[in-house]
């Protein structure tokens, strides 16, 4: 489990195929958390293990499910990646409950950095859409954010960044086009599910 609040940037310095998908291994220098083998790390928003540790380099062995399902299917040598490692029982829960597990990709619309803000337009899949409410939470990349406009016809909706979320995440890298990790509000999702098969209405 984790919170969505994004603790460093790691850079990715290899991609390996291996029988079982990719090895991947990310470099996070001057990262105060230091992972131990077998530890759930969100690397992008998907809740990947730790695999191997050497110093600064972690890796992480990532199966054909989640290659196809997220970002990290394409993901390459000397890209960017948001890390969070998993909570604990003491942990602030400063953001909101992100299992890691990613839903869906989203595709950035538009990125609008006038009058003072800094706001991110995603497009999301059919399926995922109904899992969003004005002011609910979304992961974005790994990301807890707060959806500041929804339009559920067009089936997109707008992200407000504040200045520390762009200098401590990659989100502010995001241009029209781009690919992103999309987790929706787990309430939200259980609540529907529950609605859904098991209320009898």
């Amino acid at each position: 489990m984790f919170t969505g609040l994004v603790s460093a940037v790691g850079t990715i310095t290899s991609v390996e195929p291996t029988p079982t998908g990719l090895r991947l291994t990310i470099e996070a220098p001057g990262w105060a958390h230091s992972p131990a083998l077998g530890e759930s790390i969100a690397v992008r928003g998907c809740c990947l293990t730790v695999s191997e540790c050497r110093g600064a380099f972690l890796c992480f062995d990532v199966v054909p499910e989640t290659l196809a399902r997220t970002t990290l299917g394409a993901a390459s040598p000397g890209s960017r990646c948001n890390l969070e490692a998993s909570v604990t029982p003491s942990t602030l829960l400063g953001g909101h409950l992100v299992q890691g597990h990613v839903d869906g990709l989203g595709r950035v619309l538009g990125v609008d950095s006038s009058a003072g803000q800094h706001r991110v337009r995603i497009e999301v899949p059919d399926p995922l859409a109904e899992f969003l409410t004005p002011k609910g939470s979304v992961a974005v990349d790994g990301v807890s954010l707060t959806v500041a406009a929804l339009n559920p016809a067009e089936r997109w909706f707008e992200v407000a960044l504040i200045p520390s979320t762009l200098r401590d995440t990659t989100l502010n890298e995001l241009a029209a086009g781009n690919s992103v990790n999309l987790e929706m509000d787990l309430i939200a999702k259980t609540i529907i599910h529950w609605a859904r098969f098991w209320s009898g209405g």
